[in-house]
């Protein structure tokens, strides 16, 4: 069947047969995976918004929470693109540390920022997704939108199913999650499609960025 009639569209360019799919999907992962496997400290991603200004006060929160992580040791792992991603690569690469960008081709969206050391280009969010999860010890998620609540969402069903080995997931600035965080308990929680100790032992909320590197200091032992 030909790839512009699919749901999910990969390049409307290129009318290929699904076979070759795979084979562009393998491909990706294996050339992520190599490049990525060179890294020579542990990670954390940091996600959040795009659109984040660099003169917003959480584009200035996530640089100095980069920069701090690195001198504790820690690489940084992002998007690759601008707003938060950017803040975070720009305070990883500044210290001196490990900055990787994991880019995803869109329609309409960004180019890669310019504070990378390292960068992985991909056509497939699930491809993307996997190798935040394989090479990263920990997610921060500032405020962002529905691809910042994808990847938070991602990372706390593999924590709650055991399908991935335990890794701290961090909520930057309460006020922005706190109706989230109200819902989950509420309605969620209160219903019972989850349960509240997954909340408290998955989840960890911090205001500042010397709070999350405290906690991941105490965490991730690296």
């Amino acid at each position: 069947m030909p790839e512009i009639q699919q749901n999910i569209i990969d390049d409307l360019a290129n009318v290929t047969t699904e076979s070759w799919r795979t084979f562009r999907i393998m491909a990706e992962m294996v050339e992520a995976m190599d490049t990525l496997n060179s890294l020579k400290s542990p990670c954390v991603s940091i996600f959040g918004s795009a659109r984040t200004a660099p003169d917003a006060p959480a584009y200035q929160e996530a640089e100095r929470m980069a920069r701090q992580l690195v001198e504790h040791g820690y690489g940084i792992i992002t998007g690759g693109g601008p707003g938060i991603m950017e803040a975070a690569n720009k305070g990883a690469t500044e210290a001196g540390g490990v900055s990787v960008g994991l880019h995803i081709f869109l329609p309409h969206e960004q180019d890669c920022n310019a504070y990378l050391t390292t960068r992985c280009n991909f056509r497939y969010f699930f491809t993307r997704k996997f190798m935040f999860v394989k090479y990263s010890m920990a997610y921060v998620v500032m405020p962002g939108g529905m691809g910042t609540i994808d990847e938070l969402s991602e990372a706390f069903v593999l924590a709650q199913t055991g399908r991935s080995r335990p890794f701290p997931i961090i909520l930057y600035d309460s006020t922005y999650w706190s109706g989230l965080l109200e819902w989950l308990r509420r309605t969620m929680v209160g219903e019972g499609y989850i349960k509240a100790e997954e909340l408290d032992r998955l989840i960890t909320v911090c205001d500042t960025p010397e709070e999350v590197v405290s906690t991941l200091c105490k965490l991730v032992i690296l």
